[in-house]
């Protein structure tokens, strides 16, 4: 395992018989007990993900705002101190570099949390983009952080018993936490419940996984990791999204302040009104089957009869509703509601149709 990198909570995850995978250079657990187990955990009490592999980089100094309102699509002014959202940044042709959370800690400090398989890229293309008066400063603090989500409806309840010092932020908040150097504690997620995540040094951090975990919370592996998004339509970088697709082509319009009279001129702002005045010709489509079939997968073909529509960029078998669901950029004629596809899976077709988003509703 030389060539992976490897999370500063390896030793948790395999004290407790974790299935490890290489995830996007990492050396991960899949799974503990099994995902729908873990699933379940998530849904109905609680559970902890190793979020260690993504990105921590912070941006400072008198130009920070003004210089990422022209890199991020949402309206960074927009966010008071202590709060976060999500946005993305993209290239000059409209596709999306990455998708992100935001938060701002302070008048000119801003943090943000980047997907690991994008590190390298978006650092190195945020800094060839730092203006040249030198009035930003941008620190890449990735490798300084163990990073994980405590995520259910439990998520708060145990916080509270487990580390009473720490205050609670609100939803889309961020707050630093009491004696621990340079420690933060965020309540956003991607898994549609209530829950946290929390940055602390790699000592800190491995402490308060196995804290957690001794008071009852479940460790969950990225496979439920990636049933719980999709069953709330959560996109996932490098499937969903992509630099050769716009975030008006994945159904995140809400996220790009195209229309906000305060919001000036960002990378990739000309593409996007370009396409809307044209019209969109794919659109990111919610799928699930109609009847009983196997699992799905990214990369499945999709069908009209015999015409070939797209393949699915991403699929699962959805735990929570007992059904296969899928995503997939279809024809925009084909990506309305109750229209009937097919998805082939090693050569047979099962029939899909087209629903809302989140798949999962409370």
């Amino acid at each position: 395992m030389t060539s992976l990198l490897h999370s500063p909570l390896e030793a948790a995850h395999l004290e407790a018989g974790g299935r490890m995978v290489d995830f996007a250079g990492w050396y991960l657990p899949v799974q503990y007990n099994g995902i729908k187990e873990e699933h379940e955990a998530v849904r109905k009490a609680v559970g902890i993900f190793d979020v260690s592999h993504m990105g921590e980089v912070f941006v400072s100094g008198p130009g920070a705002l003004a210089w990422l309102e022209t890199i991020f699509t949402n309206r960074v002014s927009k966010l008071a101190v202590g709060r976060g959202q999500y946005t993305l940044m993209l290239n000059e042709e409209g596709g999306v570099i990455d998708d992100l959370i935001l938060y701002r800690i302070g008048e000119n400090d801003f943090f943000f949390v980047i997907n690991a398989s994008r590190r390298e890229e978006d650092v190195t293309w945020l800094t060839e983009h730092l203006p040249a008066d030198r009035s930003v400063t941008l620190a890449d603090h990735s490798e300084q952080y163990a990073a994980f989500a405590l995520q259910g409806p439990q998520a708060e309840q145990v916080l509270k018993r487990v580390m009473p010092a720490i205050e609670a932020p609100k939803r889309n908040g961020i707050a630093a936490i009491p004696n621990r150097q340079a420690g933060l504690i965020a309540r956003t997620g991607y898994t549609g419940e209530d829950g946290f995540e929390i940055f602390l040094s790699h000592q800190d951090g491995l402490e308060m996984w196995r804290q957690l975990v001794a008071a009852g919370v479940k460790p969950c592996g990225l496979g439920a990791r990636d049933t719980l998004r999709l069953e709330m339509g959560y996109p996932l970088n490098g499937s969903d999204l992509s630099m050769t697709r716009t975030p008006l082509e994945a159904g995140l319009e809400k996220f790009v302040s195209l229309d906000d009279e305060l919001k000036g001129n960002f990378i990739g702002r000309d593409a996007l009104e370009k396409q809307r005045a044209a019209g969109l010709k794919f659109r990111l489509t919610p799928l699930k089957l109609v009847a009983g079939g196997p699992p799905l997968r990214s990369h499945y073909s999709i069908y009209a009869g015999e015409i070939l529509l797209g393949e699915t960029t991403s699929g699962a078998f959805s735990p929570s509703l007992g059904e296969g669901i899928a995503m997939a950029y279809l024809p925009i004629e084909w990506s309305q509601l109750e229209k009937m596809v097919e998805i082939e899976v090693r050569g047979k077709h099962y029939k899909a149709e087209v629903t809302t988003l989140p798949f999962y509703k409370k």
